[in-house]
């Protein structure tokens, strides 16, 4: 048996193989002398090792974590079960999250975001709910070297093959390419799922005497200390890591979660508590359900099915093997639940019971392997205060002037941002995902936001992921309120009100004072806009230590968020649809060009403050744009986002290859800066008048639409006039020609 191997409690201490696992000198300290006063053994020491990881336990976040704010009338649940749920009237709730898999996408970028994919998914379906959409955020390198190329495709493909295979349409998402990406590529997965409100479940494990049930795929050895490794930074040799990668089967997935939603279903009176076996497996997911219960638990672990031979332990307990969940169920029940998952084919077994010591047992081979109390992994792990600095860089780009772009040509120009990775259209990528299964997409990927009708209603649910990194490099605060603000933008332009968000916050060291002060402050935007924009944060997750020899991702703090659309007939997408209708300008226009895509083009780099930001003007001018839609005057809305007024009118015109006439008080330059809280909006002859009485000062209307194929864009002292099949294919070929 390899258990004879392990290393003694002594040898543990000694060696400091503690250190290697992630926990410091003093972590150990407090385990040893102040919880356990005894040394732990192998098993005990791994277990701690991953429940005080940052990953697990948020040690150094908490504080940040905090200053959310996380209630609201419509909050069904907040933080701190799988997903968050939000009401949506008729009984009924949208149940949401997102979760990075950024470390193993980088050293496996196919499993990394298949698994990353398959992980969100068991989050939604053990709340109860239904999973109907898949969003993504990625970030990468720019796309001039094989290996951001190669990460490109398999990500990807990762993310299509899962989401395909399982039946979930893939309906949203965003891409950004930074060189800050290059070794540390972004995966963040988004999913959303419906619920009836009697249908919403725990994860939790009470009742004394109830089973502890494990169902779905057999344990590996794959994974194992995969919240460890998420929990640091890169070295160039990381490649080593692939064995904390784990693999995925979407076809076993799609088993699992519909016998998992018939349990709950069906079986209702049984089902005591679900989780998800996501980051650290086993351990995770059974003391968190005995630690929120106040009770204790038993576990066997000769009885767990296991894939591998003379499993540990320590190996059983640390796996990341993909598609398992555990359940709590009432004791003397069992048979139904194993006849049950038995029609799936799929492993159902008791491994355990609740008990009422509050202390976390594990047996194997007759010994007792593990003692502690339950608390201490999921509850203990110590709270860090870190110090925090603010970087150099921020007074250094205080101190320059302002940046303005050199336009000598602005149709060149436009052409040019076209083409730009980030603005260029993603469709090389969201053609390779379906979009349509299940059919009740109303608005796929492509334009502001995803739309999903709510069946059996008149309503729908609009949803997004956005975040504009290159803000928050300059400004981590304001450029934190942004990336709530256009999320909602985006939602708004759809016809919604939006609702609540959940987080990505993917940042560097928390180590490093400058690393904690990009968290600590746009946590502080963050919630201010959650705030004014009243969508509180009931879900999310943070993944820190995205470095790589020392250098250190843009603080990216990705916003997913979903909005109520009230009325089918309010659903409304980017695209200008009908010549003769005016267009219109919502939102000043201020020569806004620092940490814009047209500074990024020009100096090949991103510089300087950031530009203004109302937050008051922000939610007036959104208010504006949905009674506008909900009174029936707009025909079409974009919001305005990287590369200015003239790139949004371009995006606007490409789906039916419309042409517009349009004038504009500004000057050339101003076609392409970044200022925020406007929306481009198409507006019917005869709704002109009642629009404008509604906007006031808020819209200027500045031209109309033409059926002359032509973009004509007139400022002060040039134009645009490009045909827009032209741009248009530019901007649809500028991914593949540079992939090529």
């Amino acid at each position: 048996m390899t258990k004879m191997m392990e290393p003694t409690p002594q040898e543990i201490k000694e060696q400091k193989i503690y250190a290697q696992w992630g926990l410091t000198d003093e972590e150990y300290r407090m385990i040893s002398q102040d919880i356990l006063k005894r040394l732990p053994n192998y098993t005990e020491t791994g277990l701690f090792s991953v429940m005080w990881s940052e990953h697990c336990s948020y040690k150094n976040s908490k504080p940040v974590l905090r200053k959310f704010p996380t209630e609201a009338p419509h909050v069904l649940q907040g933080p701190g079960e799988g997903a968050g749920i939000i009401d949506i009237g008729d009984n009924q709730a949208v149940v949401f999250k997102a979760e990075s898999h950024n470390h193993p996408s980088a050293v496996e970028p196919y499993e990394g975001a298949a698994t990353g994919v398959g992980g969100i998914i068991r989050d939604i379906f053990s709340m109860g709910a239904r999973p109907i959409a898949m969003l993504n955020s990625l970030r990468f390198g720019e796309l001039d070297n094989d290996r951001t190329k190669y990460l490109f495709e398999e990500i990807v493909a990762g993310i299509g093959g899962y989401g395909n295979c399982i039946g979930i349409p893939t309906i949203g998402g965003e891409i950004q390419f930074d060189a800050c990406y290059e070794k540390n590529p972004l995966v963040n997965a988004m999913c959303v799922g419906l619920i009836d409100h009697k249908d919403i479940q725990k994860g939790q494990a009470k009742g004394i005497g109830n089973s502890i049930m494990y169902v779905g795929a057999k344990t590996g050895r794959d994974g194992i200390h995969g919240a460890t490794f998420s929990s640091e930074e890169f070295t160039e040799d990381g490649e080593q890591q692939r064995s904390a990668v784990q693999v995925g089967d979407p076809f076993l997935e799609k088993l699992l979660m519909e016998a998992c939603l018939e349990l709950i279903l069906e079986h209702h009176d049984i089902l005591v508590g679900i989780q998800d076996m996501g980051a650290a497996g086993l351990v995770s997911s059974s003391s968190e359900m005995a630690s929120k219960a106040g009770s204790g638990l038993k576990l066997y672990l000769d009885e767990v099915p296991q894939r591998e031979t003379n499993m540990t332990p320590y190996e059983m307990m640390l796996s990341e093997s993909q598609e398992r969940m555990l359940l709590c169920i009432k004791k003397g029940e069992e048979q139904q639940v194993i006849d049950l998952f038995h029609k799936y084919e799929l492993d159902a077994v008791t491994i355990g019971e609740v008990t009422d010591d509050g202390l976390y047992r594990l047996f194997h081979q007759d010994q007792e392997v593990a003692n502690l109390p339950v608390d201490a992994l999921a509850e203990d792990a110590p709270t860090y205060y870190k110090e925090y600095t603010q970087p150099a860089r921020i007074e250094e780009f205080a101190a320059l002037a302002d940046f303005v772009p050199e336009v000598e040509n602005a149709t060149e120009t436009l052409l040019a941002l076209l083409q730009q990775a980030t603005i260029a259209s993603k469709k090389l990528v969201y053609q390779t995902f379906d979009s349509q299964v299940r059919t009740n997409t109303v608005v796929g990927p492509g334009s502001d936001a995803a739309v999903l009708r709510v069946r059996g209603t008149n309503k729908a649910l609009a949803m997004t992921m956005d975040c504009n990194s290159r803000y928050l490099y300059l400004n981590p605060e304001v450029g934190g309120q942004i990336a709530v603000a256009e999320a909602a933008r985006n939602i708004v332009a759809s016809g919604g009100k939006p609702l609540a968000i959940t987080d990505c916050l993917n940042f560097g060291s928390p180590d490093k004072p400058e690393g904690f002060w990009e968290l600590w402050t746009s946590a502080d935007g963050i919630s201010e806009a959650c705030r004014v924009l009243e969508t509180p944060v009931i879900s999310g997750n943070v993944s820190l230590y995205n470095e790589t020899d020392g250098q250190a991702i843009y603080p990216t703090p990705v916003i997913g968020m979903v909005g109520l659309i009230e009325d089918l007939a309010h659903v409304t997408t980017q695209h200008f649809t009908t010549v003769g209708d005016g267009i219109y300008v919502v939102g000043q226009t201020g020569k806004d060009f620092n940490g814009s895509e047209i500074q990024k083009m020009q100096l090949g780099r991103i510089e300087g403050k950031l530009m203004n930001f109302d937050l008051v003007a922000e939610k007036a001018n959104q208010e504006l744009v949905l009674a506008a839609i909900k009174a029936g005057f707009v025909a079409s809305a974009h919001d305005c986002a990287e590369g200015g007024l003239a790139v949004a009118i371009a995006e606007s015109t490409f789906k039916n290859e419309l042409g517009v006439s349009i004038e504009m008080p500004l000057s050339k330059e101003a076609l392409f800066s970044e200022t925020q809280s406007r929306f481009i909006l198409s507006v019917t002859p005869e709704n002109q008048a009642a629009f404008e009485a509604l906007a006031g000062t808020r819209a200027v209307k500045v031209g109309t639409i033409t059926d002359t194929g032509r973009l004509v864009i007139k400022a002060e002292n040039d134009q645009i006039d490009v045909a827009t099949r032209e741009a248009k294919q530019l901007w649809e070929d500028a991914l593949t020609c540079l992939m090529k």
